[in-house]
């Protein structure tokens, strides 16, 4: 009988919104064209106010607009922060940030079939206790300097790897990748790998970087 470990699954893009969106009726058909270019998992509506709080209202807008057309493409649809506009937006589930609620109390309100996400930034035991109270995945990050999101942390590459090698839970990269230095995070271990700025200000536009993504994904599991 082979003892071989069967191959890690191909890494797959995490879309994240920008956090401020002014013309959301041009934002779903933007996203609409990006998600015809290549493989996308899953989105992440991230709409933030001038305080870095999450903005309601705005994500429920945002919500409103692309959370089915997301779906139809195969898409899992979270939310930021905020567990209760889950159910509301008719989303998949929610993803956690460092000081939100714990994860059994997000589990406790969304039921066992909700997707939940928790932010570990370079902790591998924020990561572990996140994944004993039944986090579906846990984000690691920030691995590159990003202006998207305060208070980030740097995170380094072992960190990937060695998760990888010793649990089971999907782990996903995040903070200032783009396509250009994305390819040491998927070689390092990162089953999804988190992006917002690196595609929706690509300079040849959203669909364009998704196609780049996929790409490098292909090419680093043809290694």
């Amino acid at each position: 009988m082979s003892s071989a470990v069967p191959p890690r699954p191909r890494t797959r893009l995490y879309l994240i919104t920008p956090p401020q969106i002014a013309d959301v009726a041009g934002f779903a058909k933007t996203l609409e064209t990006a998600l015809v270019a290549g493989d996308v998992a899953s989105l992440q509506l991230r709409i933030k106010g001038a305080d870095g709080m999450i903005d309601m209202q705005a994500t429920r807008e945002v919500g409103r607009a692309v959370t089915a057309l997301a779906q139809e493409a195969g898409l899992a649809v979270l939310v930021n922060d905020a567990p209760d506009l889950v159910k509301e937006l008719g989303a998949d589930g929610v993803h956690l940030g460092w000081t939100d609620m714990p994860v059994k109390t997000a589990r406790g309100l969304l039921g066992p079939d909700a997707i939940i996400g928790a932010t570990a930034k370079n902790s591998y035991h924020k990561a572990m206790q996140a994944g004993e109270d039944g986090a579906d995945y846990v984000a690691f990050g920030a691995f590159y300097p990003t202006a998207t999101k305060r208070e980030t942390v740097p995170a380094e590459l072992d960190l990937l790897q060695v998760w990888q090698a010793a649990m089971l839970i999907p782990c996903v990269a995040i903070g200032g990748i783009t396509v250009q230095n994305a390819a040491p995070l998927v070689t390092a271990g990162a089953d999804f790998i988190a992006v917002s700025a690196g595609v929706w200000d690509h300079a040849e536009g959203p669909a364009a970087a998704v196609r780049a993504f996929n790409a490098v994904f292909d090419d680093l599991e043809e290694t």
